[in-house]
Order: C-alpha cells, then sequence, then structure tokens
C-alpha cells in the first residue's frame, strides 16, 4: 500500500508542476485570441478555439519520447539548480506571450548564464543542503547543456516544418492605399515532457519510491520536465507554405552546429558556453531577417479590383475540396464576374448544384473547377474572404 501511494505521490509531484498547469491555460488563451481576431476579421473562425490545446502535446509526444531515451541513453546529467531556473525562464517567456522568444535556445542559455551569474554574485540560496553554488559549469555541464540546447532546437526545426503551415491564422491588414490585404500569423507553443537525469538523493528523499539507479558511489534520478517550445511568426510577403519550412530547416541546421560545438566542452569548458551563445545569436538573426523580409514589398495575397481573393480555407469544407488555396483569386462564378463577398454568394446561388469557378492561382494561371452545393449551403463553401 504504501508503495502505491509513493508512487501515486509522484506523479501528484509532476502534475503539481505550475510551469505545467501554466502552459495549459496559456494554451487555452492562444485559441480564445486566435478565435477573437478571426472572428472580427472575418465573422467566422477558421478553427475550433481549443485547437491550440489539443494540438499542444499531439504534436511533440514522439519528440518529447525520443528525447527523453536519448538524454536518459547516453547520460546527460543535469543540475537541479539549473532545472529551477530554466523552469523560471519559461514561465516568464509564456506569460510575456512574445514567442519570437519562444525558442529553447534562448531559455536554455538565459538559465545557464543566469546561474553562471549566481555564482559569480556569489549567492547564498540553499535548500535541504542543495545549493546553486554546486553546479560545475566548468566541468560536465558545460557539455550538457549546449547538447540539450541543439537537440532541442533540431526539435523546434521540425515542429516548424510539420506543425505550423496548417495552423496559421489569416488576418486583415490595412495596406499603404488604405485598401485591406491579408497577413497570415502562427502562434504556436508545444510541450514536451522530457525526462532529465539529476545527480544525488534530493528527490528520492521526499519521494522514496521516485525512479532512480545507483552507479558506482552516486546515484541519480529521473526528473520529467515540461519543456515548452514558444514560435510565432507573421507572413506578409510570402505565404506561410513557403517561407515556414525554409525557417524550420534553418533552424534544424543551427542546432546542429551548436551539438557539434557544444560537445568542444569536452576538450575545454568555453567552448560549450560559445556553442550557447552562436546558437542564441543565429537563432536571433534568423527571427530578426524574417521579420525585416516579410515587412518589406508588397503582399502575397494583396486586394483585387478583378475578383475576391481568398484569406483562408475552413478545413472540411467544399473549398478545401476544391483544392482552393489562400491567395487565390475568384473571378468568376457559374459565368458571372465577381469583385466581392456578396456577388460571389449572389453568383453561387445561380446554380448551386453544379456550381462552377473561374480562379487564378498564386501564378496567375487560371482554372476552372466545380463543386456540388447542398440547398441553403451557399454559405457554407468555407472560404474566408479578403474584403
Amino acid at each position: 500500500m504504501n508503495w502505491w501511494m509513493n508512487v501515486l505521490q509522484a506523479i501528484v509531484v509532476f502534475f503539481l508542476n505550475p510551469l505545467f498547469w501554466l502552459i495549459l491555460l496559456v494554451a487555452v488563451a492562444l485559441g480564445y485570441m486566435r478565435v477573437k481576431s478571426e472572428r472580427k476579421d472575418f465573422n467566422i473562425r477558421k478553427l475550433p478555439g481549443l485547437t491550440e490545446f489539443k494540438r499542444l502535446f499531439a504534436d511533440s509526444w514522439l519528440y518529447a519520447l525520443l528525447l527523453s531515451v536519448l538524454f536518459s541513453g547516453i547520460g546527460l546529467v543535469v543540475d537541479a539548480g539549473w532545472i529551477v531556473l530554466f523552469s523560471a525562464v519559461m514561465i516568464v517567456v509564456l506569460l510575456s506571450f512574445y514567442y519570437q522568444w519562444g525558442s529553447p535556445i534562448y531559455t536554455i542559455a538565459l538559465s545557464f548564464f543566469g546561474l553562471v551569474l549566481w555564482q559569480r554574485v556569489e549567492g547564498t540560496f540553499s535548500y535541504q543542503g542543495w545549493s546553486l553554488q554546486d553546479a560545475d559549469l566548468l566541468g560536465q555541464l558545460a557539455v550538457v547543456i549546449p547538447v540539450i540546447a541543439g537537440l532541442l532546437l533540431v526539435a523546434e526545426g521540425l515542429l516548424i516544418q510539420k506543425s505550423t503551415i496548417n495552423y496559421t491564422s489569416p488576418q486583415l491588414e490595412k495596406t499603404s492605399r488604405g485598401l485591406r490585404a491579408a497577413r497570415f500569423k502562427v502562434k504556436r507553443i508545444w510541450l514536451l515532457p522530457v525526462l532529465m537525469l539529476v545527480p544525488g538523493d534530493m528527490i528520492a528523499a521526499h519521494v522514496p519510491y521516485w525512479p532512480q539507479f545507483t552507479l558506482g558511489a552516486e546515484s541519480f534520478s529521473f526528473v520529467p520536465v515540461p519543456v515548452v517550445i514558444g514560435f510565432s511568426q507573421i507572413a506578409r510577403k510570402h505565404f506561410p507554405d513557403e517561407i515556414l519550412p525554409k525557417l524550420g530547416l534553418s533552424v534544424i541546421r543551427t542546432g546542429i552546429v551548436v551539438l557539434v560545438i557544444g560537445l568542444g566542452g569536452l576538450y575545454e569548458p568555453y567552448i560549450g558556453w560559445a556553442a550557447l551563445l552562436v546558437g542564441v545569436v543565429v537563432r536571433t538573426v534568423l527571427t530578426i531577417s524574417v521579420a525585416l523580409k516579410e515587412r518589406s514589398g508588397g503582399y502575397a495575397a494583396p486586394p483585387s479590383s478583378s475578383g475576391v481573393v481568398v484569406a483562408g480555407v475552413l478545413p472540411g469544407s467544399p473549398a478545401e475540396k476544391l483544392n482552393l488555396l489562400p491567395g487565390e483569386v475568384i473571378h468568376a462564378v457559374n459565368g458571372i464576374q465577381v469583385a466581392n463577398e456578396k456577388e460571389l454568394y449572389d453568383a453561387i446561388q445561380v446554380n448551386a448544384a453544379h456550381c462552377r469557378l473561374q480562379v487564378a492561382d498564386r501564378n496567375g494561371e487560371v482554372r476552372l473547377m466545380q463543386q456540388v452545393l447542398y440547398r441553403h449551403d451557399h454559405y457554407q463553401l468555407g472560404l474566408l474572404l479578403v474584403r
């Protein structure tokens, strides 16, 4: 009976982590803010409000599992003090809602160099005989932390490539001429519950059946850490499916560079420190360069006087079955030229049973398509339009 009670206590300790619950609340808040913005511009939301909450772990569980096995298998041992600071930094980033800086390289580097600063000013915090001063930042941590940062950067890049394009939110924005064009915003957080190894019996002393093992004279505990990765990007000049895969690839390459340089910490600890700084600089350059590029020039989905511009497509709608894409322009419906949303839906009613659309794709090439709409479904085409 005591054994099960201790196991239950271990599980409760993890789920009572304030960072874990904050991540859940923020995911719900992100969905609420997105839906509010979409309804303001289009009077309808593109995705359900709980999408961010549902995808919080669904998109990242495999990476969390692989990283946990990798960290444990290689034997990457971290300091409990660094985990505390790492969690504190992630809480600050979450509450800021400024997820351009939600990359793990920022949270990891801030917590690492925050620990460096703490030791330099001789902080005196201690708990149950454990102190932040115990972390050996010129020892194995100079290798372990950059390696973890590099691997998490690779995971971030993969998430950007695979889990952002379908979750972009169209928004309407005034152009310099007072018209409205579409831009595309993605703002996501991902939860990765990652198992990390901590030396000593600090946790086991309070939770006796917490998973641990002994190697030689030293004991180690497995600690589940709720790692959060934040990402935010606005696309104006290009479409999301054009820039996000490239950005994701660049982040993956950055992670590999940080990982390789970090291994140099085996020979010189300061090389490991440098790896974190290189990662911060390169990731910052990527963020700023993409933002500047998207702010310059025109819009990928500008207003059109000769048709109706598609800003977004509702999942599972007739428009999705027609393979309509953001940025395409509907010039005619059932042989009737259309220039605004009202004319579009009026033309659909002429022959909804065999609705025929003349559409110019992103390259200006015109194609014809047909879709059956049931009676009274002419407003269910599933289009978000630039108006």
